[in-house]
């Protein structure tokens, strides 16, 4: 059933106020959620909500931390979440980024103790809009097998870029998972089968049973390829914010325990190394170039989210009625 994108984000608001959020706290983590579900990504919105209601009940979130954050060195922070809701802690040190990069070039804040960041080209697309390129990546739960094994020892390690254009920004955000266990949490959500190759049960077997796949592993895109790249981006943030790795991982999916991922996000100042007058040129030199499929143009990233983004503000969000009355009924207000 569609629904207003407007009155999905006040009832999400609400009901983050309701169990603890300062207003703007609530609103930041409110708009993530409600980005998602208009950008055609249901698995990083509103199905996320619950849990998160729970993980606040329960003390594993902290609806009123935004971190604290540690100068290591000039270019690059240490932030202790204190258990924040991702979206305020990352924001925080986003904004605690902005004034380093313009002085420095480039600054970097490695994140620890936070919770689920969700959809990660929204943080890179805000920081473009500022002028600025931004880099963000974050880790998971062992949901993905290596490339010839079947049994989940990496997190989706989820990697998003964002360029500032003349016109839309550059974005680009993908898992090294073929898919987020995200996407499996909706498919089970909804009782839709899951395409083959995507996942495999907990003995190793190919399924289309999302349910089986909740409990199995996800594939590495690109086969060796993604799974070096989600490797080296393992790897990467844990080292940085001294977060825990994929099979120590915990709190992204669960309401019981607190979450020991890591984040880590990069802000450049394009104009430390010149600006490019020829990149918005060259964006549309892609799009205008001969595609194989007459009817369907070549587009670049973040082309297709801000189409589904526009639809959805003009047509409103499916959202599974079963999930909007859940919503509705964990309502304190």
């Amino acid at each position: 059933m569609k629904h207003d994108a407007d009155g999905l984000r006040s009832i999400a608001s609400t009901l983050l106020h309701d169990y603890g959020a300062p207003l703007p706290h609530a609103a930041l983590q409110a708009e993530l959620l409600i980005e998602a579900e208009m950008r055609g990504l249901p698995s990083h919105g509103l199905q996320r909500l619950p849990r998160l209601l729970a993980r606040i009940d329960a003390g594993l979130a902290d609806p009123r931390s935004q971190g604290v954050a540690r100068s290591v060195r000039p270019g690059f922070l240490a932030v202790d979440g204190q258990r924040g809701l991702g979206p305020v802690v990352l924001d925080a040190a986003i904004e605690d980024l902005l004034p380093k990069a313009r002085a420095l070039g480039m600054a970097m804040a490695a994140i620890r103790n936070s919770n689920h960041i969700g959809m990660l080209a929204w943080y890179v697309e805000r920081i473009a809009h500022r002028g600025m390129i931004g880099m963000v990546m974050t880790t998971s739960e062992a949901l993905v097998h290596p490339f010839g094994g079947t049994e989940a020892m990496l997190g989706t390690n989820p990697i998003a870029i964002g360029v500032p254009t003349a016109d839309d920004p550059f974005v680009l955000d993908l898992a090294t998972s073929l898919v987020s266990m995200g996407k499996i949490h909706h498919h089970a959500l909804v009782n839709k089968p899951i395409p083959e190759g995507w996942a495999v049960d907990r003995d190793g077997h190919p399924t289309t049973d999302p349910h089986a796949a909740k409990d199995g592993a996800l594939a590495p895109f690109g086969d060796a390829k993604g799974y070096g790249l989600g490797l080296a981006v393992e790897l990467l943030v844990a080292t940085l914010a001294g977060s825990s790795f994929a099979p120590e991982v915990r709190g992204t999916l669960d309401e019981d325990e607190v979450a020991t991922k890591g984040d880590v996000v990069v802000v450049i100042d394009p104009t430390a190394a010149g600006p490019s007058a020829a990149l918005t040129e060259y964006l549309n030199r892609l799009r205008q170039s001969r595609p194989c499929d007459p009817t369907r143009p070549v587009s670049v990233p973040g082309d297709g989210m801000r189409a589904r983004r526009d639809v959805s503000r003009d047509e409103g969000i499916d959202v599974p009625e079963e999930l909007y009355e859940t919503l509705l009924a964990l309502g304190r207000s």
